[in-house]
This record gives structure tokens, C-alpha cells and sequence, in this order.
């Protein structure tokens, strides 16, 4: 660990936080896609299917649940499902491999902040930082989910970390390295930009505390900044061309300051009271958040180990930087909380110097040194088994379940090149589709500004499926729990939708968990 700056003492402490972190993400890492995360998570995975069965090409990411395709849409940088496709050609298809790159990622990150925590506040903190991220629910359950999200924190952790080792020591390769992955960090999801805000602080801190913050200081770093900031904004164009120009016209993500207005955010109340819910239940849990609250209310570490070169509100300012985003996007953050993950690295970190903070009272006292000992492990206790474990539970809940099965059961059903169409636990689920092992439609339709997590009245739900028939969709598999966002059943609310497949269709599979009906050629108007 020398090479990473690490005494050896230091070495083994952080070696045991990496193995505990890995432990904790590993576990149940052979769980198909049917947690909480199951519709982004099948979405991805569809991309790395597609990268693996049909174009390599890392700037066209295809889904499968919009027809035959082609299905282009405007996402992030395929990172994580790119890499998923590489594996698949060396090992063969297992969505595992889509967890445990993520994994490698995530295991990765808690390193990285480790590295960045003590250059900024010293090694104790670091190592209380590291732990936290190790074990805190939402990074956790985040980190082990087929998700691009992972490799976004990782990466923009990682060029932090290199950022300020370079504005302390001056080396341009670390310069260098610093600006091409972070880089690489934003386009994997774009909330990795908050990590500028404490970057750009640390520059004039830094700079200005060791006496060289000049032009010529500035206009070293100012090349990177802007070629940095051209590769993102044109990536990004580039996404939103191709979500624009490209059936079914599709680009991640809503709900923005800009497209729903600041009136709508306001009525709203900036979506806080979902957002306290996410983060108190499975994000961060009480404890940590308790933790990290001890924290804002003192100061930042100042021991000499901390002196000059450092940038001590780094975190804080990470954390304003993430709120930053959150203000402009919290309906999109709110409704997809992956997005959440930009907040883990800060509040690992406050919640780190928190656990310093209230660990170490009376350690000067006699016995002080064991009591401290007895109150770290009272609070990690509390942390793990108050908030790491349930929320962990919680997450990782199988409530696409069904929907894997009835994904299964297409595929045992169907030929290669047939059409399904499906309705899973969560309207809108893509799941079924990617367990089917072929292409097709979820059912209502997605893609474009349509919002395909409602269910469709009778009278729009049989033309649309007609209209899917008429596309030569073959199957048809509804799960009995398929609910949309009102709760509303689909075979109850759309029973005639029911009736007409009865008539219409053959009913292949009819048993505790879904229906399958085999459509048969369309029929004409008059048979509606």
C-alpha cells in the first residue's frame, strides 16, 4: 500500500474496511434483477445485452422494450453495461457479472475516499469516513445494483482524490489523471458535476494556503477544465440528439427546475418530505444522519496533520455542490433516488467526523482509551443493526419477483425473434422483457414524453394492444400483482381488456402468479 501513500498500520485498517465493504455488497449478489431497483436495473442490463448481441458501438445504447428496434436512446456513457459486454464475450451471459462490476466500482470508491478523506482531514477520519461508506444502506444497496451509478461516484471520488494530491504537490500527471477521470465520471451519470464544486474550491484554498495561487498556476488547470467541459457538454448534446432523432424518441430522466417550472418545485415543497423519506428509511438511516448532524455543528478537523494545503470545509462544500444539483432536478432524483448516490461520499464523510467526534469524548480521561473503544463499537452497533441492515432489507426485497418468472416463462415459451409484450408488479417494468430473452413492448408502451407507469382505460388499452399485434407482437404476459402508480390492478381495471384478449387470443398460461396469452394474427375492426 505504499505506493498509495499508506503506512503500513494504516495499510491493514483500511484493507479490513475494503474487505468489510466488499462483504456487505456481496452478499445475495446472485439475486436476479428483482429488488427495488428492478426497472433501471433491466434497462441497463438490456444495454449490455445489446452492446454483447448486436453493435458494440458504446455511443448507440439500445433497450429491448420498445419493439424490434432499433431502440437508441439518450443516456449516460454505458460505463458499467460496456463493460458487463466485455465479460459476457469472454464468459457468456449472466446478469451477475452486472452486479459485481458495480461491485468492483463500489469497493473501489470507499478506497478512494479513504485516500481523499486524509489528505484532507488525516487518517483517522478517513478511516471512520471509509467505514461509513462501506457499510451506509443507500451506498451499499446502490453499489450492488446493475446500475450505472456506481461507476459515477467511483470515478469522481477517485479524480478528487488525484485533484487535490496535485494541488499539494504539484505533479502534473496526477493533474492529468484527475481531469480524464472525472471526466470519465460525469458522463457515467451527470450528477458526478457536483463533485466540481468542492474541486474548484479546493483550487483557490489550496493554492492561496501554500502561497501559489497564480496566473500561471490557473492557466495550468484551466486546459483541462475546458477540454473536460467540451467532452461532457458534447457527450451530452450527443445523448439528447439521439433521444430526439431516434425511435421511440426517448431521453432518461425528467422532472426538471426547467421543464416543470419553479412554481410546480414550490407546490411541491422542492419534494422534501419523499426525499426525507428515502434518505431516513434506506439512504442513509437516522443513525447516520445523526452522525453526520454532530458534525455540521462543530468545525472541521484542525490538527497539525491537517495544516497547511488543506482544504478543511472540502465535504461541506461536496455537500452544498449535490444540493446544488438537487435543487434543479429533485423531481427526477426524488422518483429514480439512484440518483441519490452523489450525496453518499459527503455525508460518509461528515457522518465519519461525527463518529470521531462523539467516540472520542473523555478520551484523556483515565480509562479513557477504553471507554472511547466501548462508544465506537456502541455506535457502529447502532449504525449496522439500527439502519445498515434494515435498510438493506428493505431494498432488497423481491418485488419484481413475479415478473422474473414470468420473463422465464416467456422465454421457455417463445422462439428466438418473437415479440412480447408485459405487464409486471410495477407498470412500466421492463423485467419480464429482459428475462424473456427477447424483444418487445411493456405494456402501456413507453418511450418518448409518454407516461407509461399508468395504466390505459379500457377503450385506449385495446386499440393500443392492436396496434402491438398489428407489429406482429406474439405474446402477451400479464403478472395478477401488475399494479400502476395509483395502485390500480391491471386485471381488475382493465378487465375488458381481459375479455377481449379471451376472445381474441389463446390463453396459455393461467396460474397463481400471471397470465400468457398467445395473440393470434390481428383482427379486423369488426371483431372489436
Amino acid at each position: 500500500m505504499s505506493g498509495f501513500g499508506l503506512r503500513p498500520s494504516n495499510g491493514v485498517v483500511l484493507g479490513a474496511i475494503l474487505v468489510l465493504a466488499a462483504l456487505f455488497r456481496l452478499h445475495d449478489v446472485q439475486q436476479p434483477l428483482v429488488d427495488a431497483f428492478s426497472w433501471r436495473e433491466a434497462s441497463t442490463a438490456m444495454m449490455a445485452d445489446n452492446f454483447f448481441l448486436r453493435s458494440w458501438n458504446i455511443f448507440f445504447p439500445e433497450v429491448s422494450w420498445t419493439g424490434p428496434g432499433p431502440a437508441y436512446q439518450g443516456r449516460e456513457l454505458q460505463v458499467i453495461s460496456y463493460i458487463t459486454a466485455m465479460l459476457y464475450a469472454v464468459f457468456g451471459w449472466d446478469e451477475m457479472f452486472g452486479r459485481l462490476v458495480a461491485i468492483a466500482f463500489g469497493v473501489w470508491g470507499v478506497f478512494a475516499l479513504d485516500r481523499l478523506i486524509e489528505r484532507i482531514w488525516g487518517a483517522a477520519h478517513a478511516h471512520a469516513g471509509a467505514f461509513l461508506l462501506a457499510i451506509m444502506p443507500g451506498a451499499v444497496m446502490i453499489d450492488r445494483s446493475f446500475l450505472p451509478d456506481p461507476a459515477m461516484l467511483s470515478l469522481v471520488t477517485t479524480g478528487a482524490w488525484l485533484y487535490v494530491a496535485y494541488l499539494q504537490n504539484d505533479r502534473i500527471p496526477l493533474l492529468l489523471a484527475a481531469g480524464l477521470i472525472t471526466t470519465i465520471g460525469v458522463l457515467a451519470k451527470l450528477p458526478g458535476i457536483a463533485a466540481v464544486v468542492p474541486m474548484t474550491y479546493a483550487t483557490f484554498l489550496i493554492l492561496q494556503r501554500r502561497g501559489k495561487l497564480s496566473l500561471r498556476r490557473i492557466l495550468q488547470i484551466l486546459p483541462v477544465s475546458l477540454i473536460a467541459g467540451a467532452l461532457i457538454l458534447v457527450y451530452y448534446r450527443w445523448a439528447h440528439y439521439l433521444g430526439t432523432n431516434y425511435p421511440p424518441y426517448h431521453i432518461a430522466g425528467s422532472g426538471y427546475l426547467w421543464s416543470d417550472g419553479v412554481a410546480k418545485f414550490v407546490s411541491e415543497g422542492f419534494y422534501i418530505p419523499a426525499t426525507w423519506k428515502i434518505a431516513s428509511n434506506w439512504l442513509f438511516t437516522l443513525p447516520v444522519m445523526m452522525l453526520a448532524g454532530v458534525a455540521l455543528l462543530a468545525a472541521p478537523p484542525t490538527t497539525p496533520e491537517t495544516a497547511p494545503g488543506r482544504a478543511a470545509w472540502f465535504f461541506h462544500v461536496w455537500l452544498a455542490g449535490a444540493a446544488l444539483v438537487y435543487f434543479f432536478a429533485a423531481r427526477e432524483i426524488k422518483t429514480n433516488p439512484w440518483n441519490f448516490h452523489i450525496f453518499n461520499v459527503p455525508m460518509a464523510a461528515l457522518a465519519g467526523r461525527g463518529l470521531i467526534l462523539l467516540s472520542s469524548i473523555g478520551g484523556e480521561r483515565p480509562g479513557g482509551i477504553r471507554s472511547r473503544a466501548l462508544r465506537l463499537a456502541a455506535i457502529t452497533a447502532v449504525v449496522i443493526v439500527g439502519g445498515s441492515i434494515p435498510g438493506l432489507t428493505l431494498m432488497k426485497t423481491p418485488y419484481a419477483d413475479s415478473g422474473h418468472k414470468l420473463g422465464e416463462r416467456l422465454s421457455e415459451l417463445s422462439q428466438p425473434g418473437e415479440l412480447v409484450v408485459t405487464a409486471t408488479p410495477t407498470i412500466g417494468d421492463p423485467v419480464a422483457i429482459y428475462y424473456s430473452r427477447r424483444r418487445g413492448w411493456v405494456f402501456p408502451p413507453g418511450g418518448g414524453e409518454n407516461d407509461w407507469s399508468m395504466l390505459l382505460a379500457d377503450e385506449d388499452a385495446i386499440p393500443t394492444l392492436e396496434a402491438l399485434r398489428a407489429q406482429n407482437a406474439t405474446w402477451f404476459g400479464i403478472t395478477k400483482n401488475a399494479r400502476d402508480m395509483q395502485r390500480r390492478k391491471l386485471i381488475e381495471y382493465n378487465k375488458a381488456l381481459i375479455a377481449h384478449l379471451d376472445r381474441t387470443a389463446e390463453r396459455v398460461v393461467d396460474d397463481d402468479t400471471m397470465l400468457i396469452y398467445r395473440l393470434a394474427p390481428r383482427i379486423d375492426a369488426a371483431s372489436n
